[in-house]
């Protein structure tokens, strides 16, 4: 079986210099914020309020015993460019978006697939 194709992503050096430091501007202290939570915490939880994917994630989390922070942004209604400066930095799609010692896992599916398969918690053993 072969994989699919894959979503190309821009390369850097074929973005203008100046639409380059208006990207690197847009919500940079949300960007920090989540940035330095995830140098701070082990387990980062980055999401938005009634999203039923971000209350499964931390209710997975909860159930395994995993201690992590949680860092809300708005919800379907508001805050909607905060996040997006989030998605553009980290490069994933939607929320919650799961960081272990300062590696994005995912969403919901793959932090419970982690965490049934123990790769979730053999990340938090490493040093």
């Amino acid at each position: 079986m072969t994989d699919p194709p894959k979503r190309p992503l821009l390369d850097p050096s074929k973005i203008a210099p100046a639409a380059r430091a208006k990207m690197e501007q847009s919500h940079a202290d949300v960007v920090r914020e989540v940035a330095r939570a995830i140098d701070a915490s082990a387990v980062v939880v980055v999401g938005m309020a009634q999203n039923p994917h971000v209350k499964k994630v931390k209710q997975a989390l909860d159930r395994a015993g995993v201690e992590y922070r949680y860092l809300e942004y708005g919800s379907y209604l508001s805050e909607w460019r905060r996040r997006l400066a989030i998605k553009l930095w980290s490069g994933w799609p939607t929320f919650p978006q799961v960081f272990v010692k300062g590696t994005l896992i995912g969403g919901e599916d793959l932090t419970v697939a982690a965490l049934e398969d123990g790769s979730l918690k053999r990340m938090l053993e490493r040093d």
